[in-house]
């Protein structure tokens, strides 16, 4: 389900959409091919466990099927999809009740919510295959939301505006939750590692 997506423009998402809506053989498989990466991605961050996260999978493209006439190119298709995607998992949570997010935002973000970056390297760290264990660990033991925000932000490279549309959350508290998830994964792989700084 890993597999990296093409690149999609505009014109390529309309395309697709309208083969889709119009029945054409093969269209709908060509869109879950095109985006079940990002779906698993979103989906999977979020509920932790692979087979909630294929079911939830599998619902997130019926519904999909279901609404795609609904969707009206105001936005990427690859966006909306991550919408569908994160909405069907957050519902699946609140009915388990599993909290997605902590409470309240950290105060020491501050004027930091105007960038994302504090010096911590993720991809760096990503590098070492110990330090990538680790941190894989380290996003697993984050609440659902800061999981799931990461994935969207460093795998699907998605933008804060993107991932403001797509949950909902305001781009600052995207950017606040992006920020608190960092320090928490490098606190995190200090206290394991001793070698980041």
């Amino acid at each position: 389900m890993n597999r990296p997506e093409p690149t999609e423009s505009p014109d390529a998402d309309r395309a697709l959409v309208e083969a889709v809506l119009a029945r054409v053989p093969r269209s709908f498989e060509e869109l879950i091919s095109r985006y079940q990466g990002l779906c698993w991605h979103i989906v999977l961050r979020m509920v932790r466990n692979p087979e909630d996260a294929r079911d939830i999978c599998q619902e997130t493209f019926l519904r999909i099927f279901k609404y795609l006439h609904q969707y009206r190119f105001d936005s990427p298709l690859k966006s909306w999809v991550a919408q569908v995607a994160y909405s069907v998992a957050k519902r699946h949570l609140e009915r388990k009740r599993i909290p997605i997010a902590d409470e309240p935002d950290d105060p020491e973000a501050g004027s930091l919510l105007d960038s994302v970056s504090d010096g911590f390297d993720l991809e760096a760290a990503n590098a070492d295959d110990q330090i990538n264990r680790l941190l894989h660990a380290a996003i697993d033991a984050l609440p659902a939301l800061q999981r799931s925000l990461l994935t969207m932000y460093h795998l699907d490279e998605l933008s804060i505006s993107e991932i403001a549309s797509i949950t909902g959350i305001a781009e600052g508290s995207v950017k606040s939750h992006l920020f608190r998830s960092r320090k928490r994964l490098r606190q995190w792989l200090e206290l394991r590692t001793g070698a980041i700084t």
